[in-house]
């Protein structure tokens, strides 16, 4: 199958393996640009939605379960949790990035203290390298911001769902096209979607948006979290779940299946990965179509060399 059936993992984001120049002392490298690697199916905790054959896993959190009953016993615990903070926020400004609307989130954050907590990271001597203190706001709150960092993703994303907090993305690209074999594919159940650009052009006010949503709608959602928290721990290796599949069960049935497809439709003589502009790779993988779509103004790439 010269390479198709073939997988890796690695455990960093896909563009520390996609490094586009030549110069070896640069950060990263180019594995996956490397014609051997074309073929491959690479398992990473950030994946690109303009490449076909690599694909997100999630990043590890603080909890590893051994057994079922770990699992269940903690849903439990976050179902009984009462939160009072509507929505809060862990990180970092992010000045040196033309496009982040992280300040103006600590902005509205700030601005509405009765409403929203914020856990600033400036420094390496801030709460935020202490699991207790980010878990411990996660799990007051109902919603958590997710906005992208450095790239499309954030560990913090599974922290917050691990703490049966709804998380609040500002792009697609930060889960939805990423996670396609974690996460379900009707996103609204288990989320809320906040287009960046209205962040940015300060048309929208985030308390007012997550304000409006109806309780029973909320109560709804948070459960919908809740059960997805199998699906994004890894359990202790040194234990074995009996009935309950982790992001490790997934991710192998992901890229089986994946490996299946391929073999048969080479049998048939088709390859239907080479049938689409690579660049829209994430519309593919997660929807099956290349029809227009209303995410695709997210994904227009103005500057090739940022990713």
């Amino acid at each position: 199958m010269w390479g198709r059936d073939h997988f890796m993992i690695a455990g960093r984001i896909t563009w520390d393996f996609r490094r586009g120049i030549e110069e070896d002392a640069a950060w990263g490298n180019k594995l996956m640009l490397l014609p051997e690697a074309k073929n491959m199916t690479i398992l990473t905790i950030e994946s690109s939605p303009w490449n076909r054959n690599d694909f997100a896993i999630p990043y590890p959190t603080y909890f590893h379960p051994s057994s079922d009953s770990d699992v269940v016993q903690w849903q439990n615990r976050m179902r009984r949790l009462r939160r009072k903070v509507l929505f809060s926020f862990a990180g970092a400004p992010r000045p040196q990035l033309e496009d982040s609307i992280r300040s103006e989130i600590m902005e509205q954050c700030s601005a509405t203290r009765q409403k929203c907590k914020l856990l600033e990271c400036k420094d390496l001597h801030n709460k935020c390298n202490k699991p207790v203190h980010v878990m411990r706001l996660f799990q007051s709150s109902i919603f958590c911001l997710q906005p992208s960092g450095d790239s499309f993703t954030r560990r913090s994303t599974f922290d917050s769902i691990l703490a049966g907090c709804i998380p609040v993305f500002f792009t697609p690209g930060s889960a939805y096209v990423q996670y396609i074999w974690h996460l379900p594919k009707d996103y609204t159940k288990y989320s809320v979607l906040i287009p960046e650009d209205d962040v940015r052009k300060k048309k929208v006010s985030i308390e007012n948006v997550l304000s409006k949503i109806p309780k029973s709608q909320v109560a709804a959602m948070r459960e919908e979290v809740i059960k997805l928290i199998p699906n994004v721990v890894y359990a202790d290796p040194r234990s074995r779940l009996e009935t309950v599949k982790d992001a490790f069960d997934l991710a192998v049935k992901g890229v089986l299946g994946r490996v299946d497809v391929i073999r048969k439709e080479m049998r048939q003589g088709k390859n239907s990965s080479m049938v689409f502009d690579e660049e829209y790779s994430w519309k593919y993988h997660t929807f099956g179509t290349l029809e227009k779509h209303e995410w695709d103004n997210f994904f227009l790439r103005t500057n090739k060399e940022k990713y």
